[in-house]
C-alpha cells in the first residue's frame, strides 16, 4: 500500500468531528503523523516522500476538521488546530507518536508538545517558523496573489514551492506529475472558506513578537527543522529562530529551495527523516 493506493478512512473524534485520513507503512512502529500545508488535502502529501518514510514507519496523512473530506468546524486559531490534530490522535486510541509538520502544519506540530508534552517522540519541522517570527506577518504581495487565489494551478505550487532555476523548476515539474498521478478515490477540494479561516490563523500566528519565542523552550522533544535556503513563503530565517530556540534541535537548509524544499529533495529528506526517527 503506497500513497498512490491507500484507501481513504474517517473516525469520528469526541469533538464531533469526522476526520479524513489515510494509513499505511510499518507496522509496529511509532506512527508517523502528517500535518499539511495551507489549503492542502490528503493528496498534496508527495508520494516520493510519504513512501520512502513508510518503508520504514507506519504513516498517517489525516485532514483537519473542516478541510478536504473531514468534517466539522475549521480551527481558528493553531492552538485550536493542536487541539484538533488530538482530537485526531485520541480517536484512533494512539499513545506515542511522531510529528512531521509542513508549512502551517509545522504551526500546529509546535502546539501539540505544548498542550500533551509526553505524546511526542520526535518532532519533524519543515518550511514552518515559531509563532510571531520574522517576516511573517502576511506573504509578500506576488506570494499572496498566488497563494490566495480561487483557482489554483500548477503555475502557483512552481512560484510557491521552487526557486526561478532551471534545475528547480524542473523538479516542480516532477512533483506536480507525482500528486496528479493519483486518479480514484481522492480527496476533496478545499473550499474557499476553509482557505480565508486558515489564511485569517495564519496573520495572527505571524504577528512579531520575538519575547514569545521562549515559549520554545518548553518544547523537550528531539526536533529537526529544515528548509529551503529561499523560502518566500515562511523565511528561511524562522528555521533558524526555531533550530537556535528549541533546546533539542538540529537544522537542515536545502540548496536552490523554496518552500516546497522537501518535494524537491523528497528521497533526500525522506533518508534524513528516518535516520533521525530512528534515534
Amino acid at each position: 500500500m503506497t500513497q498512490y493506493t491507500a484507501p481513504n478512512r474517517t473516525v469520528e473524534a469526541s469533538n464531533g468531528s469526522t476526520y479524513a485520513y489515510r494509513r499505511f507503512g510499518k507496522p509496529g512502529t511509532i506512527p508517523v503523523i502528517f500535518l499539511q500545508h495551507f489549503r492542502g488535502n490528503l493528496d498534496n502529501w508527495d508520494p516520493a516522500l510519504v513512501d520512502d518514510i513508510a518503508e520504514e514507519h507506519e504513516v498517517i496523512l489525516f485532514d483537519a476538521s473542516g478541510v478536504g473530506l473531514s468534517k466539522g468546524a475549521v480551527p481558528t486559531t493553531f492552538r485550536d488546530f493542536g487541539r484538533d490534530a488530538l482530537a485526531f490522535i485520541e480517536a484512533l486510541e494512539l499513545s506515542r507518536v511522531d510529528l512531521f509538520g509542513f508549512s502551517i502544519g509545522g504551526f500546529t506540530a509546535q502546539e501539540v508538545p505544548l498542550q500533551a508534552p509526553h505524546l511526542v517522540h520526535r518532532l519533524v519541522l519543515a518550511g514552518t517558523g515559531p509563532q510571531g517570527g520574522r517576516e511573517m506577518h502576511g506573504w509578500i504581495s506576488e506570494a499572496r496573489a498566488h497563494a490566495m487565489k480561487d483557482v489554483q494551478g500548477p503555475e502557483d505550487i512552481l512560484y510557491l514551492f521552487f526557486t526561478p532555476s532551471e534545475a528547480s523548476q524542473a523538479k516542480g515539474q516532477e512533483f506536480v506529475g507525482r500528486i496528479f498521478t493519483r486518479t480514484e478515490d481522492r480527496d476533496a477540494d478545499v473550499t474557499l472558506a476553509t482557505r480565508d479561516v486558515q489564511a485569517a490563523a495564519i496573520i495572527e500566528w505571524g504577528i512579531q513578537d520575538l519575547d514569545g519565542l521562549s515559549r520554545l523552550e518548553n518544547i523537550q522533544t528531539p526536533t529537526l527543522v529544515a528548509n529551503g535556503d529561499h523560502d518566500v513563503m515562511v523565511p528561511t530565517v524562522n528555521s533558524y529562530l526555531l533550530a537556535g530556540h528549541l533546546p533539542h534541535a538540529t537544522l537542515t537548509i536545502y540548496p536552490d529551495a523554496n518552500h516546497g524544499f522537501l518535494f524537491q529533495y523528497p528521497r533526500e529528506f525522506a533518508a534524513e527523516v528516518n535516520t533521525f526517527l530512528a534515534n
